[in-house]
């Protein structure tokens, strides 16, 4: 046998007779693997418990608000839920002619119980909304056979009580509206609705207002997003080219928006181009124009796009300053250098290095201006108004959440795909905010 060296250290995953090799093991005396997969689990752990406020805020502030909403724009539950019993009798009626004597004893049965219950309005809301008038029927119906007791024929009493129980595409609306979901709602979102067979048809043209207001929505967005472009990109290659303590004082006056109240801002701008305003007493004094022939700049798509324009240019200009910023200068005299213009120098060397930051500024000012509703309310009339603006009205005037869920959920899939689109095209690898 020979000797060990001294110092030499004897491997421990071999025996002394050459047999099978030991299990390595920490200091603590556990086995190493055992060791690494508890370290491992520990540093995940540590990581899930760092970001998990920020996923339980995302949870609650904007996914589950989104998955409500489109929740919201399916939901029809006010007719199977009030009006229970007439909803189960309508299963079997096959959808000609009028239902049976037992349909109409179920429907005064529900009618009953939700004059006791005080809900019917909320069914009569609902059905109102795919059948004009439905709103007075059920509750003049209601009223009328609260005291009655036990007819000969609940058919005739409904009849008589009102003639629309007569009519048979009410009782279709009613079938239609007890699955307790509904397509109703986007249908409407899109100017179009159900005709009496139950087929899908378009809106009359003087009922066709969604479609037309977001192709206006989207292409002032667009257009706000362009000027901003062309407003912002010369004053932010001024900051970038300045030295830093003027660029600083410039970029306070760039931020001084950000600091002043969006109302104040937007209500600053009615004063500005209104009739009588400043804009119009300084063209009427310098000539350009007489006094009878004020120019119309607010109330309408002008004031809309000036106003927006203006709140929404420095979330064009700082991704724009951030990128330039980030250019060295010799880029460009090595450009010079080689015999190029200060044009084609521009074009071809500092211009596409700045596509990143115009990438940036172009999606955030066209999502915001898209989603505004506050300044197109203010200044932008009948003509001027975003699509957001009746999401607002159904959800604070006409209380129909629903159709405001379906509206508002189209324009986040419009979004969206514009996002895909621009992804595919310029790819979102190329964006950059600094």
């Amino acid at each position: 046998m020979s000797a060990s060296m001294p110092g030499s250290h004897s491997n421990p995953s071999v025996n002394s007779d050459g047999g099978a090799s030991a299990p390595l093991v920490a200091a603590d005396g556990r086995p190493l693997k055992t060791s690494l997969r508890r370290a491992l689990f520990k540093n995940k752990l540590r990581a899930i418990l760092l970001v998990a406020p920020l996923m339980l805020f995302l949870l609650v502030a904007f996914i589950f608000p989104i998955f409500s909403m489109l929740t919201r724009s399916v939901e029809s539950n006010e007719v199977v839920t009030i009006m229970p019993t007439t909803s189960s009798a309508l299963q079997g009626w096959d959808g000609e002619g009028l239902p049976d004597e037992s349909v109409y004893a179920a429907l005064a049965h529900d009618l009953k119980e939700g004059q006791i219950n005080r809900n019917l309005g909320r069914v009569a809301s609902r059905l109102n909304y795919e059948y004009s008038g439905m709103r007075s029927t059920i509750t003049g119906t209601a009223r009328r056979i609260a005291r009655v007791e036990s007819p000969e024929s609940w058919k005739e009493t409904l009849i008589e009580a009102h003639r629309n129980w007569e009519d048979t595409n009410v009782w279709r609306v009613i079938k239609r509206e007890s699955s307790g979901y509904t397509l109703s709602y986007y249908l409407a979102a899109m100017d179009m609705r159900y005709d009496a067979d139950g087929s899908i048809v378009r809106q009359p043209e003087n009922r066709r207002v969604y479609v037309d207001l977001m192709i206006k929505t989207l292409w002032m967005s667009m257009l706000i997003t362009f000027l901003c472009f062309l407003l912002g990109y010369p004053v932010a290659f001024l900051l970038a080219s300045l030295p830093m303590r003027t660029s600083s004082l410039l970029m306070m006056l760039v931020l001084l928006p950000f600091w002043t109240s969006l109302l104040v801002r937007t209500t600053t701008w009615i004063a500005i181009l209104q009739s009588q305003g400043i804009l119009n007493n300084m063209l009427v004094a310098l000539g350009f124009i007489d006094d009878q022939s004020r120019l119309q700049m607010i109330y309408n798509e002008i004031g809309t796009i000036v106003a927006m324009t203006h709140i929404l240019l420095p979330f064009m200009i700082l991704p724009l300053y951030s990128v330039m910023k980030s250019i060295s200068p010799t880029y460009m005299r090595a450009a010079r250098s080689m015999g190029a213009t200060g044009y084609t120098a521009f074009r071809r060397v500092y211009f596409p290095q700045t596509l990143p930051g115009i990438g940036a500024g172009a999606i955030l000012v066209f999502i915001l201006a898209i989603g505004y509703y506050i300044t197109p309310a203010l200044v932008g009339g009948e003509s001027g108004r975003f699509i957001t603006n009746f999401i607002a009205y159904h959800m604070q005037v006409s209380l129909n959440w629903g159709l405001a869920a379906a509206i508002a959920s189209l324009l986040l899939g419009l979004v969206i795909a514009l996002y895909l689109i621009y992804n595919r095209l310029v790819g979102s690898d190329n964006l950059k905010l600094g």
